[in-house]
Formats: C-alpha cells, sequence, structure tokens
C-alpha cells in the first residue's frame, strides 16, 4: 500500500465520518457482438472523467488514426524495452505485430482519484482476473442466443462458417460468467439502460467497505 493510501486510512480511524473512496477498475467484456464497444462509448459520454485504457502497439498508425486515441505506437524497440522493464499489465503478438497495456496510465489515472474502464473478451478477463484480482469484472450478455445471432448477422462481415465457429465460441465463452462479479444484459436499443447500470455498479463499488485499493 502506498503512503498516500495509508495515510488515508489513517485519517478514516481518527474520523470515519470521513470515509476514504478508492477509484474502481472495471473491466467489461463478453462475446463477440454484444455491444462492448457501443456499451464503453455511452458509459464515456456519461461519465467524462473515467479514464478509458488505451492499448499500445509497435505497428504503424493507419491514415485515420491518432496516437493516444485509438492506439499508443511505439517502436518494437521501446515497446520491447517496456516488456523487459515490466511495464505491461499483459502484452501479446497479434498478427505478427506486438499488442499490450502499459501500467503507467492505469496507475496514473487511479492515483488521480479516476475511474479506468478497460474492454477485453473473455480470455482477456480470465488473464486480469489474475493479475488485477482487486478489479470489479463485468460480463454483457444479450437477452438471447438469437438476438446475438441476429446482431452478428447484421454485421455482414461473416462466412457461413465463420458464423458457426463464432457462435461455438460464443457459447463456449457464456460458461465463464461464474468468474465474473456482475453480469449485465446489454438489450437492443436500450444501450443507455445497460450503461446506467454499470454506472451503478461503479458507485455501488466505490462505496463497498474494506475494498482494497488497486496498486500496479
Amino acid at each position: 500500500m502506498t503512503a498516500t493510501y495509508q495515510q488515508a486510512d489513517q485519517a478514516i480511524e481518527r474520523n470515519p465520518y470521513n470515509p476514504r473512496e478508492y477509484p474502481v477498475l472495471i473491466v467489461i467484456s463478453g462475446p463477440s457482438g454484444v455491444g462492448k464497444d457501443t456499451v464503453v462509448r455511452e458509459i464515456l459520454q456519461k461519465r467524462e472523467d473515467f479514464h478509458f485504457v488505451v492499448t499500445a502497439t509497435d505497428r504503424p498508425a493507419r491514415a485515420d488514426e491518432v496516437d493516444g486515441v485509438d492506439y499508443f505506437f511505439l517502436t518494437t524497440e521501446k515497446f520491447e524495452a517496456m516488456i523487459e522493464a515490466e511495464e505491461f499489465l499483459e502484452y501479446a503478438v497479434v498478427h505478427d505485430c506486438y499488442k499490450g497495456v502499459p501500467k503507467w496510465q492505469i496507475r496514473e489515472a487511479l492515483q488521480s482519484d479516476q475511474d479506468v474502464i478497460m474492454r477485453v473478451d473473455p480470455q482477456g478477463a480470465a488473464t486480469l482476473r489474475q493479475l488485477v484480482p482487486e478489479a470489479t469484472f463485468i460480463f454483457l450478455l444479450a437477452e438471447s442466443e438469437d438476438e446475438l445471432s441476429e446482431r452478428l448477422r447484421a454485421r455482414n462481415s461473416e462466412t457461413a462458417e465463420s458464423f458457426e465457429l463464432r457462435m461455438a465460441i460464443t457459447r463456449q465463452e457464456l460458461t465463464r460468467i461464474h468468474e465474473f462479479d456482475y453480469c449485465v444484459v446489454n438489450r437492443s436499443g436500450r444501450v443507455e439502460e445497460t450503461a446506467e447500470q454499470i454506472l451503478a455498479i461503479v458507485t455501488a463499488e466505490r462505496c463497498r467497505v474494506n475494498r482494497p485499493p488497486i496498486i500496479l
């Protein structure tokens, strides 16, 4: 525990009417097509003080991409130096390029009392659960498998074979719900309601007694 948090806890012991609310690290996950990106955008519109975690990569930026917004664009040498210094919460090689989550942006946001939000797939969430067990994990669901199937078909980006594979992966991912702290249904046309439910979870987590601070 850092000196700042120790001082806060000592102040609580002296004055219980001034409890310490530690900022929250929210990890939003769920199967492809459930609307994770849409929900996160809605949350950020409602709460501009949230810090959204940006991934780093060593691939070149595309013409329409902005450094620090879409990704942190690093040289391969810089990325590998950060790996050596253990400055990534997690990283992987994806399509021959590095991708990873720098610790510093999460650390700085939490130390500034900002709540932090991340969007990952269920496998990534399982990794983060091991690395940051104090985080709050939320699983997004569609109303039904039929509804999720319709959303994926509406993308018009799947062959019949890839669609069936994606649905099989989704069914497997659904078996991991028990690994999460909360489950929220993202109903079609009701993304604002979904965002409000998640924000209510954030408020509840900030008020929870004995929730330890997140220290990276």
